[in-house]
């Protein structure tokens, strides 16, 4: 049944059963109140007889008026008192009235409540259709994500079986490219020695202008000209960088990383167009020889294998990989970090790699296995790392917080800390593995003794200016030189025995913050980039 029809007929029988309880009082009242009239009419013809009756019979109608009269009285006694309990009965029945319409009105606001509830159960349950159906199409979508899920990985199996193919193809090429790169060796090496002949003559010459005329030669060059006459000439003091053999734009933006090849003349260069250029600068001009490409954000440092054979490059996508430079193939993406990887080398053991990023870590992967072997928590940002050859177990770390830290890698704490002016934006360590060279914020160079393992020497000047975070320092082969680029543009040469004045500003050829410089290993040649896309290699002659 309808819900009004329910609360009309509990309404109307309590109405009923309300109104019963005095109903027989109302009717005993309609029955005294005509017994009362009756009795009324009966003693007004009672007195009208009394007063034309004789005397005689005056006793007999004076005790019936008496009778009367009592049966009067009592009559509008009891109608008194249902006088009274009527006006009670009504008080009641106003009372009942009043909590009826309260009832009622407590039904409407609760219809309307009601009403209400209706209206947002009917749109929830719409909602949970729409849900219901949006469920029932991801459903639908996920199954055809599997499916194409399962076609992708037969598909990659088959170019999985190719890829083997190739490589072996490719193997058989590197074979060949070996032998070939063996005959350009054995050519480089004839340059070299023609190189050095042809510096010993100049030598002679110098030395020979000197015996006539001592006043424009200084004792320390001629001590060197003379120690470096008797053998191979590799890189004199006396012939420091002094002008730009080579410009060229390396990248389409800023250029952040760049290094020499341990084996030839190419130098490669990272950059925020996230790729690795390989350029051969043999002769006299910079031609690109290879891009090596595969990362998804701006390269931080590039490093070449001790062989040459190899190069890693850290990525601000959080990942380091690893290319073969004959080939120029992607061989290893080692992942693991949730930051930034400012620096990543080539440990001393075999097929090792060593990674440093802002995630305040230190990672070390094994190339054979492809993973991540131990990682090391650093309490810092790491901006750049070295590794010591001579040892292959010790790692040196500079850091944010103004630390250089010293790891054994068998240990998980790092066993020294030397802490610095200024935050650590790079290291380099000397061919003999004693001294180690941080370029400081604080606009200087700081050159630590490894043996003693404190700082012996600071390089700094007016006009010097460390650029950004992640500008490199080196030495050169000999460690008797330090070079590094400033914030405007130029690029410092100090002799390691001098450090109060630089020995060599070259200038007039960057117009932006030096980023990175690297020195060659068997010349005096150094290049540097910029973060307007330049590099530049500077030479003696």
């Amino acid at each position: 049944m309808d819900w009004k029809t329910v609360i009309h007929q509990q309404l109307e029988s309590r109405n009923s059963r309300e109104t019963a309880s005095f109903q027989s009082l109302i009717n005993f009242y309609n029955k005294i109140y005509d017994s009362s009239l009756l009795l009324r009419a009966q003693n007004i013809q009672l007195e009208s007889q009394i007063i034309r009756g004789n005397t005689g019979g005056d006793y007999v109608y004076s005790e019936k008026i008496s009778a009367l009269e009592q049966k009067l009285l009592l009559q509008q006694e009891e109608l008194t008192e249902l006088h009274r309990r009527r006006g009670e009965n009504a008080q009641m029945i106003i009372d009942l009235n009043a909590k009826l319409q309260l009832t009622e009105q407590t039904l409407t606001s609760k219809n309307n409540s009601l009403n209400e509830n209706v209206k947002i159960v009917a749109s929830l349950r719409a909602e949970i259709s729409l849900y219901q159906k949006n469920n029932s199409e991801l459903k639908q979508l996920n199954q055809v994500l599997k499916d194409e899920h399962q076609a992708l990985q037969l598909a990659f199996t088959k170019l999985e079986e190719k890829l083997r193919t190739l490589q072996d193809e490719n193997r058989e090429l590197v074979v060949r490219l070996m032998t070939y790169k063996s005959k350009d060796a054995e050519k480089l090496n004839e340059e070299n020695d023609f190189l050095v002949r042809k510096r010993n003559a100049i030598m002679q010459n110098e030395l020979k202008e000197a015996a006539n005329d001592m006043r424009g030669v200084t004792a320390e060059c001629l001590t060197t000209a003379v120690s470096h006459s008797i053998g191979p000439i590799m890189a004199s003091p006396c012939a420091m960088p002094s002008k730009a053999a080579i410009r060229f734009d390396a990248h389409d933006g800023v250029v952040s990383a760049v290094k020499w090849s341990p084996v030839d003349r190419m130098v490669a260069t990272g950059g925020e167009d996230r790729k690795v250029k390989l350029w051969d600068v043999s002769k006299g001009v910079a031609e690109c020889k290879g891009m090596l490409i595969g990362s998804n954000a701006g390269v931080m440092s590039v490093e070449f294998d001790s062989t040459g054979g190899q190069i890693v490059a850290a990525s601000n996508d959080l990942a380091s990989r690893v290319w073969t430079v004959n080939d120029q193939r992607l061989r290893h993406t080692l992942t693991g970090h949730c930051a930034k990887v400012m620096a990543a080398k080539f440990m001393g053991e075999p097929n090792k790699v060593v990674t440093g990023s802002h995630d305040r870590t230190l990672k070390i992967y094994d190339l054979r296995i492809r993973a991540c072997v131990e990682t090391k928590f650093a309490m810092s940002s790491c901006n750049d790392l070295v590794t010591s050859e001579t040892v292959g177990t010790t790692i040196m770390s500079g850091h944010f917080d103004k630390r250089i830290r010293f790891w054994d890698t068998r240990t998980e704490k790092p066993h020294t800390e030397i802490e610095v002016q200024g935050r650590v934006t790079s290291l380099d360590l000397s061919r003999d593995c004693n001294y180690l060279l941080s370029c400081v914020r604080d606009d200087t160079l700081r050159l630590v003794d490894l043996r003693t393992n404190k700082i012996i020497n600071t390089f700094e000047v007016d006009g010097f200016k460390v650029g950004c975070d992640w500008t490199r320092a080196v030495f050169n082969l000999e460690y008797d030189h330090v070079a590094v680029g400033s914030s405007e543009g130029s690029v410092f040469i100090w002799a390691v025995a001098n450090p109060e004045k630089p020995l060599v500003v070259l200038k007039n050829e960057h117009s932006a913050p030096v980023t990175a410089v690297s020195w060659h290993q068997f010349t005096n040649h150094v290049a540097s980039v910029d973060r307007s896309r330049r590099a530049v290699v500077w030479a003696d002659v």
